[in-house]
């Protein structure tokens, strides 16, 4: 039987944190114009008919936000927990969903803008939205079926797991009692926050709280959290201090399973298919990503789902039996999945998260045959042999935490700095390598197109390991070479060297583009022919306008300095050239 329940969405398509969050174009009480956080919000009620679990949506505002009927079905479901769930009084988790196909992608430059100064692990996906929750539900026996039901969802492209749960737990359980006036006041406050730029500290103003918060860049330096401290005068209005936009608690969900942590994170790594069987979409949720979070500061390209359903758009496609489980990530809590996943090759059951302070049992890693039943105990179901010895050490070190009753935060430091200098001591050679494939520089001429980079040849990388490899940084024994040829054809290193080779093209671009700056342009004019001369105009513009659409890694004042080479050379051409030549692009 259903039960009556009603779903509001925030349709951030933040596509800037302006995207700013879409919460977009909604109309502001009294002004009509855009909020400056986002764009397009709608407010999406739902509710389960009483007679069947099927829900609907009953207002949308505005009215003019677009939502395909593929998008709607998937938020509609993915707002709610499976009905076994049993998640009463309040509960946050996130999910995400493919963007339907044809949907047309606005705020590009502006999206772009923001997105170039971000590490490469916060940059928004354009294939996905994320979705976060904040449900409720209580008995109230004045309604027919002894439930009240609602979740408050706020849709986004942005990973920005902990700052937007933030937000919702600031204006979700006022909407609640008050219902949408307040949240068009809440709306009103986000279109008077400041573009969401990477690594300035801003002050976000919420129903009478003011958040201070920091989005990291790329140029931070990995593992170092740029935490914003209160001072003691200037701050005294900051309601609430965020040390993190993205980052979940580490610890508390690899608590049941830091045993394993290791060789969870060979197998994120790796882009092996992966299941996550959780309790409740919280559990599922944040398990999820801090298995994504784990191989940080690399990003994990393959997909991942941190709740996912049996309603959802893609459920065919990542259970057929008919070909290998593709590589992803999902996080599940309906037991119908102990059955409908039994063929996929590494699953994850866990119990109950504990609260902060409490350890729970911890899980053995146990053979696939073993899940055959819904009420499977709570355990690592794989085949998979690691590559790498267990590093003992960390896990002495975590263990002597619990016993010392160390807080979990302190913990969630240990553990992420242990991945990160795992996940380092592995890709620096990469790195390394990679680099060597960049032309000499005096190899780039004004006059000729940048060089290529060298081909990345797999058996010269290995190579190169014997005295260059991560020995050099870690400590950990065992088959890092098998391991790099596993890596070598996964889904992380083709999205992460694409990553690398583009910025490195970008950068030949920069160094052709200095160094058509330090030749006396002017002079070569004067030896060639008008032809010639207004050819060469007309590719130094569209070099200007490469640079600034691919945000190339350009000095502001080589920009400019080519700006004045182009209009001398404009101004030594005959008036008539001259007119048609200033109106051509830009200069």
């Amino acid at each position: 039987m259903g039960v009556t329940c009603n779903c509001v969405l925030l349709y951030c398509l933040i596509e800037t944190f302006t995207q700013q969050i879409f919460i977009g174009q909604l109309p502001c009480p009294g002004t009509g114009m855009p909020v400056s956080w986002g764009t397009e919000m709608p407010g999406l009620e739902l509710w389960r008919e009483e007679t069947s679990s099927e829900r609907h949506l009953q207002v949308i505002y505005p009215q003019h936000s677009k939502l395909t009927d593929k998008e709607k079905t998937n938020i509609c479901y993915l707002s709610f927990p499976d009905s076994n769930s049993g998640c009463l009084g309040d509960t946050q988790f996130c999910f995400r969903f493919r963007q339907s196909s044809g949907r047309r992608v606005s705020l590009h430059c502006l999206l772009d803008q923001f997105d170039k100064d971000l590490p490469v692990y916060l940059k928004k996906d354009p294939a996905y939205f994320y979705g976060y929750v904040y449900f409720r539900q209580v008995r109230d026996k004045t309604l027919k079926r002894g439930y009240f039901q609602k979740s408050l969802v706020l849709i986004s492209k942005l990973p920005y797991i902990h700052f937007f749960h933030t937000v919702l737990k600031q204006i979700a359980p006022e909407y609640f009692e008050k219902s949408e006036p307040y949240l068009e006041a809440a709306c009103n406050d986000v279109d008077r926050w400041p573009a969401p730029v990477p690594g300035k500290t801003l002050h976000l103003p919420i129903m009478g709280v003011v958040m201070k918060v920091r989005i990291p860049t790329c140029h931070d330096k990995p593992g170092t959290t740029q935490i914003v401290q209160l001072t003691q005068q200037a701050d005294t209005h900051i309601s609430v201090i965020l040390p993190t936009v993205h980052e979940v608690d580490l610890f508390r969900c690899f608590c049941p399973v830091f045993l394993h942590s290791q060789m969870l994170w060979e197998l994120v790594l790796l882009g092996e298919p992966l299941v996550v069987m959780a309790p409740s979409p919280s559990e599922s949720s944040e398990t999820v990503l801090a298995l994504v979070n784990c191989i940080s500061p690399l990003k994990y390209f393959s997909d991942f789902r941190p709740y996912f359903t049996i309603h959802d758009s893609e459920f065919k496609e990542y259970t057929t039996r008919t070909q290998a489980p593709p590589s992803v990530i999902l996080g599940v809590t309906n037991p119908f999945f102990a059955k409908t996943l039994q063929h996929w090759p590494h699953i994850i059951r866990i119990g109950d998260l504990k609260p902060a302070g409490e350890i729970p049992k911890q899980v053995k890693v146990k053979k696939l045959k073993n899940l055959k039943t819904l009420d499977s105990k709570p355990g690592v179901y794989t085949s998979y042999k690691p590559y790498l010895n267990r590093d003992e050490e960390i896990i002495k070190q975590l263990q002597k935490g619990v016993q010392q009753k160390r807080p979990s935060e302190a913990q969630s430091v240990i553990l992420r700095r242990y991945f990160l200098e795992l996940t380092q001591s592995f890709i620096i050679p990469l790195e390394r390598y990679v680099a060597s494939l960049m032309p000499l520089q005096k190899s780039i001429s004004p006059w000729k197109s940048p060089p290529q980079l060298r081909q990345f040849l797999p058996e010269e990388f290995m190579k190169t390991l014997e005295k260059t490899g991560p020995q050099l940084t870690s400590r950990i024994k065992g088959d890092w070479i098998g391991l790099y040829r596993h890596f070598l054809k996964s889904p992380n290193f083709d999205g992460w060297f694409k990553t690398r080779r583009k910025e490195m093209t970008q950068k030949l671009e920069a160094l052709h583009l200095e160094a058509l700056c330090e030749e006396d342009l002017l002079l070569w004019t004067q030896k060639h022919t008008e032809v010639e001369t207004v050819d060469l105009v007309l590719k130094l513009k569209n070099k200007l306008l490469q640079a600034d659409r691919e945000h190339l890694p350009v000095k502001p004042d080589t920009m400019e300095k080519l700006r004045t080479h182009i209009d001398a050379i404009i101004l030594a051409l005959p008036e008539d050239l001259q007119g048609i030549l200033l109106k051509t692009g830009m200069t």
